[in-house]
């Protein structure tokens, strides 16, 4: 069964979106008291977070964007759209790739949920601590344009009436919208 693009990409952002609230609210440091099955679980998440990440990634340089802005959006509103759709992506390249230099500067070998190697350490301590500060400050940023990004649908489809989020979720769901 072979299945449409926006099918597969409808999946894939509400795939995202669990995941995204997950690294919102529990880090590490939550997760290491409740023994290593725990840690192992939320770096499993890790790895499907990066790959999901990746895929949308190579996704949009191949064909770009999916979503149109709609008739009902003018002006600055529609250039507002495709920035917004475009920042979220490369935000979640920039979240994975920051978690790659994370893995590279370590001290020690890092795996993607106990089955990849993130990188290979090097030993840089210093620029590990940076690295974290920017991974860290780039993904809750990314968490905000997220939260921005959904009362923006919001707004699309009960203040202009434009069915927004008829467009991306399940049909099964369409009845409560």
């Amino acid at each position: 069964m072979r299945y449409h693009r926006r099918t597969w990409l409808k999946w894939l952002h509400w795939s995202m979106l669990p995941l995204v609230l997950w690294f919102t609210f529990v880090q590490p440091d939550d997760i290491r008291p409740l023994g290593e099955e725990a840690f192992m679980f939320h770096s499993v998440l890790g790895l499907i977070f990066v790959s999901l990440a990746l895929l949308w990634t190579a996704d949009y340089m191949r064909r770009g964007l999916a979503g149109r802005p709609g008739p009902k959006l003018r002006g600055r509103l529609r250039t507002l759209h495709s920035l917004m759709h475009r920042t979220l992506i490369w935000g979640l390249f920039l979240v994975a790739f920051t978690g790659f230099l994370l893995g590279l500067t370590s001290t020690v070998l890092l795996w993607a949920g106990g089955i990849v190697p993130i990188a290979p350490p090097m030993g840089l301590p210093r620029a590990n601590d940076l690295v974290g500060v920017v991974h860290a400050i780039e993904f809750y940023t990314l968490a905000a344009l997220v939260a921005g990004h959904a009362l923006f649908h919001l707004w699309r489809h009960f203040g202009l009436n434009d069915n927004a989020l008829r467009i991306m979720v399940p049909r099964a769901l369409h009845r409560f919208l």
